[in-house]
């Protein structure tokens, strides 16, 4: 399941992700963020995801189908997790991400307000 997070305004997109995200959750998530990029041009994330959070295959072959054609409007990513796998995913991640413009940061759940100024900064 997703849900938006209240700290969300302008360009900055919070979400939580717990469970097994489905194609119709990730359908509803790509519309959140196509708004988003409609009114702002660009997009920046908070993805807050539980010890639960993973994709369906359908929603995950979705969900890259999305990030690459947005490319260019993504600005930052936050992944905030306590997962010694999502800190090295960014870590692997971030040159790649940097070669195309996206700045990408891990943050763990305590440190969400570092997070969100991040973001939002």
């Amino acid at each position: 399941m997703f849900t938006k997070l209240p700290e969300s305004e302008g360009a900055a997109l919070g979400v939580r992700l717990s469970g097994k995200i489905t194609t119709e959750m990730e359908e509803e998530l790509i519309n959140v963020c196509n708004q988003v990029i409609e009114e702002h041009n660009t997009i920046d994330f908070l993805v807050h995801l539980d010890e639960h959070a993973r994709w369906g295959v359908k929603a995950g072959i979705e969900d890259l189908k999305w990030a690459l054609t947005h490319i260019k409007n993504i600005g930052k990513v936050a992944i905030v997790a306590d997962s010694q796998f999502y800190k090295w995913y960014v870590a692997l991640n971030q040159p790649f991400a940097k070669m195309v413009g996206i700045q990408e940061e891990y943050f763990k759940p305590d440190a969400i307000d570092e997070a969100w100024a991040w973001v939002k900064g």
